[in-house]
């Protein structure tokens, strides 16, 4: 029935993918992450900040605030939109990741981020461990998420849906049958997310509620 007549607008308690373990495991590392953010928000309000956290004042809140988007879009059935958000999520991971490994770069952050100036994307994802991964698994993920943004023709795949008469067909509204796209966004989310958090960590170390949070973050993902 929910297929076939689904409500206009979606709740917690009747989303198409309500059950999703992947979707479980973000749905709760949100509630740690905006624990740590908002330790980390209070933090920054009690003295003088160097530039790094300045600079993580700025990119980390944005990238939580796209966090929280894609969870709706998925409430919603929106994949396709939640998936071309998870470029910029990425990038915003990437950035505040670089700048807590190479703190001179901050002064090129002050200064606008230029382009041609500041480093690619695949090279500020090696900051992340990409490159510990596989020499070009940063740049996999940068054309993944690229062809989403652009649309290139591979970006057809993520709203490909079956349709009644057999055949296939994409999407322009909402998808509520493509668990495997859910698995993904959600995924991929939930790791960012994570990075976030560490970042957190990173750039206030005395707020010791970041590493709680991280530390219940963990748990979730292993089952501890």
């Amino acid at each position: 029935m929910r297929e076939q007549h689904p409500p206009a607008v979606f709740t917690p308690s009747d989303e198409p993918y309500l059950g999703n373990q992947s979707l479980m495991r973000f749905d709760l590392i949100i509630v740690e992450a905006m624990r740590a953010n908002q330790a980390v928000a209070k933090a920054s309000h009690r003295g003088p900040l160097t530039d790094l956290q300045l600079a993580a004042c700025e990119i980390i809140p944005q990238a939580v605030s796209i966090s929280l988007s894609i969870r709706e879009l998925i409430r919603q059935g929106y994949l396709l939109s939640g998936m071309i958000l998870i470029r910029p999520l990425i990038e915003r991971t990437a950035i505040i990741s670089y700048l807590v490994q190479n703190p001179a770069a901050v002064d090129l952050w002050k200064g606008g981020w230029p382009h041609g100036k500041r480093p690619s994307l695949a090279k500020m994802l090696d900051s992340m461990g990409w490159d510990r991964v596989g020499i070009s698994m940063g740049r996999k993920i940068c054309d993944t998420f690229n062809h989403l943004v652009h649309g290139d023709p591979l970006a057809s795949e993520w709203n490909t849906i079956d349709l009644d008469s057999g055949s296939v067909g994409h999407a322009s509204g909402r998808i509520i049958n493509r668990p495997d796209v859910c698995d993904t966004l959600a995924g991929v989310a939930y790791s960012h997310m994570l990075i976030l958090m560490a970042m957190m960590a990173a750039t206030f170390p005395g707020v010791d509620e970041t590493v709680s949070a991280i530390s219940a973050a963990v748990n979730v993902a292993t089952g501890g």
